[in-house]
């Protein structure tokens, strides 16, 4: 994947400047953040990474930096992998099933397949269940298309351990990962229908949009209400959706690359619902409520609504 193909309308970071290190930077930002986010989960927790990596790089000696692209991934991996353990343990006392921080992303961005897969609510959850250097390497490798040797340089392993890494985390996720590509259209169609039978409250449209074995996943921390365990089958997640009413308006957004609704009572976001679809019908439901998640996309979507 290129590196022009992980659009992001990121700032993090210092501001475009005629200063040799900033230039750097600034033209590897989207990438090092799409690395950070993908190895994350959590947009907060990115900036943070790039906040880390550019006051390295700041005191970094350019002259001495022979690729400086490849720098740049390799302390930006460091620091996200340090920050990836913490994580893990905080997720252990997690109050109901985790989900990733949404991500508000541009219509074009779905059209890039392998990006929108690689940043899905689907996918970011495989990558969860992977060692932290595992998901590393699969995000370096197969996302970003980088060799072996420079992973080796970023994960702190030799390139022949890296190759074994990979081909275990390739397997691990090609078991797991979303079966089958739906085209754009598809996709505008699904979300439409969607939408409608929600705000009207039909239960056979749902029905007939769901697939039978669909799983709801509602992220609340804690802090909100939310079904602490998924939700299992079309009868099942149709009660759930039900509940929504009229009092919800209802938004199509893309999140993560994927069609989603983003629900608000009043001003506020107090939902963002991505959905994975497969063959045509909506396998999977992932609702974020917990609004720790929900501040960024909150601002971001605020004008024009």
């Amino acid at each position: 994947m290129t590196e022009q193909s992980a659009r992001r309308d990121e700032t993090t970071g210092p501001p475009a400047g005629p200063d040799p290190a900033t230039e750097a930077f600034v033209a590897h930002r989207n990438l090092l953040f799409t690395v950070a986010y993908e190895m994350l989960g959590s947009a907060a927790d990115a900036e943070d990474v790039l906040q880390e990596t550019w006051l390295r790089w700041a005191g970094v000696d350019l002259a001495a930096v022979r690729d400086r692209r490849a720098y740049l991934v390799r302390v930006t991996t460091r620091q996200a992998l340090t920050r990836l353990r913490t994580l893990r343990r905080r997720k252990e006392s997690y109050v109901g099933p985790w989900l990733p921080e949404p991500l508000l992303t541009a219509p074009d961005v779905a059209e890039d397949v392998e990006l929108a897969d690689s940043v899905s609510m689907a996918m970011l959850l495989v990558l969860e269940t992977l060692a932290p250097t595992e998901r590393a390497v699969f995000v370096l490798r197969e996302v970003f298309g980088l060799g072996y040797d420079e992973i080796a340089e970023a994960v702190d392993k030799n390139p022949a351990a890296v190759r074994q890494i990979a081909h275990r985390a390739r397997a691990h996720v090609a078991a797991r990962r979303p079966r089958e590509a739906v085209s754009p259209a598809q996709t505008r169609a699904a979300l439409a229908a969607f939408q409608r039978a929600v705000e009207t409250g039909d239960p056979q449209g749902l029905l007939d949009l769901i697939a039978p074995d669909v799983v709801l996943l509602t992220d609340g921390g804690g802090v909100v209400r939310a079904a602490l365990r998924p939700v299992v089958g079309a009868a099942e997640v149709v009660q759930v959706l039900s509940r929504i009413g009229p009092a919800v308006s209802l938004r199509p957004a893309h999140i993560n690359g994927h069609p989603a609704l983003l629900l608000h009572r009043g001003d506020e976001l107090d939902t963002v619902i991505a959905l994975r679809l497969d063959a045509g019908l909506v396998t999977g439901l992932y609702a974020v409520r917990n609004p720790e998640k929900l501040g960024r996309i909150g601002r971001e979507t605020v004008i024009g609504r």
